[in-house]
This record gives C-alpha cells, structure tokens and sequence, in this order.
C-alpha cells in the first residue's frame, strides 16, 4: 500500500471534496481517498505508486488545481 498527500487549492464545501473524490477514485491503483477540507489536503491510499500526471488530471477534470 502506498500513500501519498497532495495540496488541493479551492476546495471548500463537502461537494468540493466528493467531485475531487469521485475523480481520484477513478484512476487505476486508487483504494481510498481522504480529504481534509481545512487544510486543503488530499491523502490518497493506492496498491502502487500513481502516476503524478494521471492525479493531476482528476483533479482537474474536478474543476480543481494541485496547489503548489
């Protein structure tokens, strides 16, 4: 199992985190998504490390950007 976290600008509603949810949890490997709407970030559980691109496209396909 791997984790990884990443920073999510614009989230701020329980509607904002299930859109970026449902789209995480679409990307092959992905096992859960947590999002802690406080902070803006995304902890991420897969079987294998993701592919950095293939997340940053859901995200955005969201509506959302990666914060840097």
């Amino acid at each position: 199992m791997t984790t990884s976290t990443i920073a999510v600008a614009g989230m701020t509603c329980g509607g904002c985190a299930n859109s970026v949810r449902a789209e995480l949890k679409a990307v092959p490997g992905v096992v859960d998504v947590d999002i802690d709407l406080s902070n803006g970030t995304v902890t991420i559980n897969s079987d294998a490390p993701l592919d950095e691109a293939a997340v940053k496209a859901a995200v955005e396909e969201a509506g959302y950007q990666l914060a840097s």
